[in-house]
């Protein structure tokens, strides 16, 4: 097997663990964080929130762990945009896990606050900043580093042709959707699974999971490939 196919194989099984890992974590946390007296609620589900931050780690080792992977296929065709790929990954990443951790700290004030050390109003306020610092490290880590990476990505997997260009195609035009709902998020215009802005993220979300498939499956496109070893010969 050749270093493209194990890093196509590799790479897909990254993409789908990602995924999963997210999907799995959201739907441990589910609606703790929703309720009236979420302070409350989270104490009451000190576990179901410990499995969702581990989730979210998982997730987010393994996406940042796809631009590691992929970083020296890209840089063959453009470096500079797969060098920007890895640095936007890591800045997503960067916020995700700056939030998963800001979970945590509310978990371990709303213990605080159900245990009534000092006065609750004090946990409130301290509660309610932290949950904002958690919403805003999602929706700047997830959606708009997020596009970004995507949209660099894809691009060069257009312009290199490693992938059949409808495939990067749809990742370009998911990407920039995902863009527009980061964006109506940080202007207030409804945020979370019941916005039906949130329908913005579904072509990216499935455009990823066919890709991984693909990789792990078909792999990169062999005649690109032997185009890049070609014009790796001719500067020798």
């Amino acid at each position: 097997m050749g270093e493209y196919r194990k890093t196509g194989i590799i790479v897909g099984v990254l993409f789908i663990i990602a995924t999963v890992a997210s999907i799995l974590g959201t739907l441990s946390l589910g609606s703790i964080l929703d309720a009236p007296n979420y302070l409350t609620s989270v104490s009451a589900h000190g576990n179901q929130m410990i499995i969702a931050v581990i989730f979210f780690l998982i997730a987010a080792i393994s996406a940042f762990a796809t631009s590691f992977m992929l970083f020296p296929v890209l840089r063959r065709h453009i470096e500079s945009l797969a060098m920007g790929y890895v640095g936007l990954r890591l800045f997503e990443n960067v916020f995700y896990v700056v939030g998963t951790v800001g979970l945590l700290i509310i978990l371990t004030v709303s213990q605080k606050y159900v245990a009534g050390a000092v006065d609750a109003s004090y946990y409130q306020a301290l509660g309610t900043l932290l949950l904002a610092l958690q919403n805003w490290a999602v929706l700047i880590g997830t959606l708009i580093f997020f596009s970004l990476g995507s949209i660099t990505l894809n691009y060069v997997l257009y312009q290199s042709k490693l992938i059949p260009r409808w495939l990067s195609l749809w990742g370009l035009i998911g990407a920039a959707l995902v863009l527009l709902y980061g964006l109506f998020g940080i202007f207030g215009l409804g945020m979370g699974l019941t916005s039906p802005y949130a329908l913005l993220a579904m072509p990216i979300a499935v455009q990823e999971m066919v890709f991984a498939v693909w990789l792990i499956v078909k792999g990169f496109n062999k005649s690109a490939i032997h185009r890049d070893s070609d014009k790796e010969k001719l500067t020798e």
